[in-house]
């Protein structure tokens, strides 16, 4: 049994059992049978094409062979017939038969969004692995999971937010008779398994239990596989504070029970959220040291961050959602222009809450916030997109960036954040000190307690009626033209100044407005700014500079030929390679100034610009943090 988790359906006939079988494990396959009775004849079956949380067609499909079924009625085992990139249809089988069907999944996917397997590690995420029966999503099942046992993970066990059964036995396979260890699920509706995963492995586990307001005992648990030297007990103990710290704030869970599921890897990162659970990945450098400093390192305060985060979205985004995902099916894009509000204020409340929580102090906050803010004044396309914009794209943008991203886009977490921010220091002055974001959060979340689904569908219009209970209508408007569908600069470094922080605007050199990295082969161009001098020169991104003005092109070669041009206004030739074949570039001085004009939320046609050379990049520092009421305890 998982102590850790109380399950949340009956035990019941199930219409459908799924078993999922790892004997071929070593060739990182997975052999699923699906047994069910046809409600109608020529049924057919389908997988999603994404995952909650994770806004991107990913095509599951593309990881399953050939499909075969047969019947109790017709014993004889046939092809299923493919009828769209995800979908298969059974001809041969009748309304009432019963029905088998076997295929295999390829699983050798090291992120958090679909099924990786080896002689190690099982993990999966059931939108990867299950098919659907059409017409039968909501249908009682079983899932089964049959995993031969290893001296490479002897004392493997099972992390779900699923209650479940492990029972040994034996069963053939080929020529030889295999020891199994069996993991049954409770019985539960088949679409909702997909919201449940799970990792077979050798894994430090460890507990804690926090407290609703009404007392109720809340059980946590916390899985952390791969190798590492971290510090479990300590991660434990600051998960504990920041988890504590969001049901005194919220009063409750919509949970029971929770489970971090974390992956320590040399440098992966990030995390999926889910009804009862989050699936992490973390390099293992992040993980408390023993003996870690009552201050987290930046490292840790990384991890802590994406901990906080994913547990906020049991609340922000399985409960309360946005609306057009109140019912998504996953298979057709569910496009919103609310992922901002989602992400955006998840961003800000993931750091704000490790703050309230006391694991970590004013000044690492601010060094947090400061990240954000620097980011966003790096970041070109703040002056081409909305944040709305950047969450309606998000399925063909955030998920897909190349070098010209920064120059077209925003990322909707981190412009989200920092509307949050604004949005809650707005609340906080217009009325005077009454309400804040969370306060917004909170209601919406009473909201959703009072549906029969426990689940509320956030709208751009509600979201406004609710902000506008709080303040004047006129402000909130005001707010949203210019900073959510309008694309007018951000009032940082104003809000700042007026909350009393002491700021530092600075000015960082990108010699000719490209960033590069150091190679064998020479600087590798990864991005160029818009009307650079190295783009108006013609240089691209993807070129490698083999030599400046005659001599090996390294970053301090770079440096001092930026640094003498400068001052002697001389030009400089340059060679690289673009593909595989060598080009020659003359680097002059700009001659055209457009730097002074000034900023608008209006849409234009010409290069927008702000104060800063675009051979520069702006950047903040913040020399004293305010103890006003804008860092205040939110629960006061």
């Amino acid at each position: 049994m998982n102590p850790s988790a109380t399950p949340t359906h009956n035990a019941q006939t199930p219409a459908i059992t799924y078993q999922v079988d790892f004997s071929r494990r070593n060739d990182h396959l997975a052999d699923v049978t699906i047994s069910f009775r046809a409600d109608n004849d020529t049924p057919s079956l389908w997988l999603p094409t994404w995952i909650a949380g994770s806004y991107l067609i990913r095509e599951f499909a593309k990881n399953i062979t050939t499909v075969a079924y047969s019947t109790d009625a017709n014993t004889a085992v046939h092809r299923a017939e493919k009828t769209s990139k995800n979908t298969w249809q059974l001809p041969h089988a009748k309304a009432g038969d019963t029905i088998t069907v076997c295929y295999e999944v390829y699983c050798y996917d090291t992120s958090v969004r679909t099924a990786y397997v080896d002689h190690q590690r099982i993990f999966g995420n059931f939108t990867s692995l299950l098919l659907m029966v059409q017409n039968q999503e909501n249908a009682l099942c079983q899932i089964t999971l049959d995993v031969p046992e290893n001296p490479a993970n002897a004392h493997a066990v099972l992390a779900c937010g699923l209650m479940h059964t492990a029972t040994r036995h034996e069963k053939a396979h080929g020529k030889r008779t295999l020891a199994y260890t069996r993991y049954q699920l409770p019985c539960l509706p088949a679409f909702e398994s997909y919201d449940y995963p799970f990792e077979i492995s050798d894994q430090d586990c460890s507990d804690f239990t926090i407290h609703d307001r009404q007392g109720k005992p809340l059980a946590h648990r916390f899985f952390v596989s791969g190798r590492h030297f971290g510090d479990v007990d300590r991660l434990t103990d600051d998960v504990a504070r920041i988890c504590q710290c969001y049901v005194d704030w919220l009063s409750d869970a919509p949970f029971n029970d929770y489970t971090f599921m974390l992956n320590a890897t040399a440098s992966d990162y990030g995390g999926l959220e889910h009804i009862n659970s989050t699936a992490l990945v973390s390099p293992r450098s992040d993980l408390p040291k023993f003996g870690e400093a009552d201050k987290p390192s930046e490292n840790y305060q990384r991890l802590l961050g994406l901990c906080s985060h994913e547990y906020f979205h049991a609340w922000w985004v399985k409960t309360v959602r946005p609306d057009v995902m109140m019912s998504a099916r996953l298979q057709d894009e569910a496009y919103t222009p609310l992922l901002w509000v989602f992400e955006g204020f998840t961003s800000y409340v993931d750091d704000f809450m490790l703050l309230q929580a006391g694991v970590i102090g004013k000044d690492d906050y601010a060094k947090l916030l400061l990240a954000q803010i620097n980011r966003y004044y790096q970041t070109d396309g703040r002056m081409h997109q909305s944040v709305a914009e950047s969450s309606f794209d998000a399925w063909i943008k955030l998920y897909r960036p190349d070098e010209n991203s920064t120059n077209q886009g925003v990322s909707y977490y981190n412009k989200g954040a920092l509307v949050a921010w604004l949005l809650d220091v707005l609340l906080l002055t217009h009325s005077d000190g009454k309400y804040r974001l969370f306060d917004v959060i909170k209601h919406c979340y009473e909201i959703a307690k009072t549906k029969t689904d426990k689940r509320f569908g956030l709208s751009t219009e509600t979201l406004g009626e609710i902000i506008s209970q709080m303040i004047d209508g006129a402000v909130w408007q005001e707010f949203y033209h210019h900073y959510i569908i309008g694309t007018k600069q951000l009032p940082i470094e104003q809000t700042l100044r007026e909350l009393g922080a002491i700021i530092k605007t600075n000015q960082k050199r990108t010699p000719w407005g490209m960033q590069t990295e150091q190679t064998s082969a020479g600087l590798s161009i990864k991005h160029l700014r818009r009307h650079s001098t190295a783009s108006q020169s013609g240089l691209s991104a993807g070129d490698v500079i083999v030599a400046i003005d005659g001599m090996r092109a390294t970053n301090d070669v770079l440096a001092a030929a930026y640094h003498f041009q400068s001052r002697t206004a001389l030009p400089i030739i340059v060679h690289a390679f673009r593909q595989d074949m060598l080009q020659q570039f003359t680097i002059n001085l700009p001659v055209l100034n457009m730097d002074n004009q000034p900023s608008t939320n209006e849409t234009v046609l010409h290069r927008p610009t702000d104060s800063f050379s675009q051979e520069s990049l702006r950047t903040l520092e913040i020399l004293s943090l305010p103890d006003g009421k804008w860092l205040d305890d939110v629960f006061v």
